[in-house]
Order: structure tokens, then sequence, then C-alpha cells
């Protein structure tokens, strides 16, 4: 019966998925294919997919992604900045490479505090303004998100375990939230990022 009544519900959130939604989703995995090959056009392209999301999670109560996509939509123009820049001789100044002791020190640590404080942040809102968040679930999901996107704008092959980590943890949140197809667009992202930290491993050895 349970089966049952997942497959219904998936059914009716993939009938019930906002043209909105189907943009977003669209552009969030052609950003993710555009960031796999180090293609520029995962900034721009990830842009309307942030945009959207922003939108989408403050109405269906997921404050933490609501804060996620916005931070997203900032750390996209400065990572967009961040890989356009160029050396004298006119190559890019960044390159696929692996973080070094110090780095995963500070990722680690980047990642705690954001999860403590978006935590704490929804237990003290959820009585306010969303009632239908689940605190640690969200601000899991927000904190391995907030770490991978800093880590891609310096290329980093570290950021594909968080990416991995976020999108774990969005599949079922975004199904108990009825954002179905949202949830079917990071079960794909999830095999996306697994193909992002192959593609990178095997660029940053050559480097």
């Amino acid at each position: 019966m349970l089966y049952q009544d997942i497959y219904q519900q998936f059914i009716e959130g993939i009938q019930n998925a906002s043209l909105l939604e189907y943009i977003a989703v669209f552009a969030g995995i052609t950003s993710v294919w555009f960031s796999r090959k180090e293609n520029i056009l995962v900034f721009p392209v990830g842009l309307i997919n942030t945009g959207i999301y922003t939108y989408l999670s403050f109405v269906n109560h997921l404050p933490g992604e609501v804060s996620v996509n916005f931070y997203y939509t900032v750390m996209s123009i400065y990572g967009w900045y961040m890989w356009v820049r160029k050396d004298q001789q006119q190559q890019p100044v960044l390159h696929i490479s692996y973080s070094d002791k110090r780095m995963w020190q500070q990722q680690v640590l980047f990642f705690l505090l954001f999860f403590i404080a978006i935590y704490f942040s929804l237990i003290y809102l959820k009585h306010i303004f969303f009632d239908g968040a689940i605190p640690w679930a969200d601000a899991f999901a927000s904190a391995t998100a907030f770490t991978g996107m800093w880590l891609m704008t310096r290329k980093k092959v570290e950021s594909w375990y968080w990416w991995i980590a976020t999108n774990i943890a969005s599949i079922p949140l975004y199904f108990v939230k009825g954002l179905v197809l949202t949830s079917v667009y990071y079960f794909i992202l999830f095999f996306l990022a697994l193909a992002g930290l192959i593609e990178w491993k095997r660029r940053a050895i050559k480097k």
C-alpha cells in the first residue's frame, strides 16, 4: 500500500508540476552538464534555474532552499567572474585542482557553520513563517549546497562530493513537499554529479 501511495503521489506530482518548475529543471540539468564540461555557460544558464527556484522554494515553505538559491545567484555571478579571469598570457587563472589540507579544513568548517546557523534559524522561524520546514534536513541540504557552490567557483574537485550529498538529501525533501518533478530533477543531478566528479578528477590529474 505504501508503494502504491508513493507511486500515486509521484504521478500526481509530475502532472501538477508548473511550467516554471519544468523550465527550472531543464535549466538546472543543462547548467550541471556545462559545469561537468568546465564550460562558462554553467553560470548564465544556472542563473535561470536559481531565480525560479528561489521563488518556488519560498512559496513551498523551503526556507533553507530559498537561501541556497539566492546564494547560488550571488555566487554564480562571482564564479562567472572567477572563471573568465585570465593572466598576462591570456590563459585562465583557475584550473581544476584538488583541495589541500588547509582547504579541506576550511570547507568542513564552512559546512558546519552554515548547518548550525541554518538549523537554529529554522527552529525559530518554523513557528513564525515556515511551519512546513524540516529544520535538520533543510539545513543539511542547504549547508552542503553552500559548500559545493563555493568550491565550484574555485574549480575544486571536492565540490562534486558536496553536490552529491546535496542531491541525496534533496530527493526525499522535495518529494515530501509535493515538488515531485524537482525530486526527480535532483535524482538526475545525483548521477550527473557522479559523472562530474569522474570528469574533474580526470582533468585535475592532467594539470
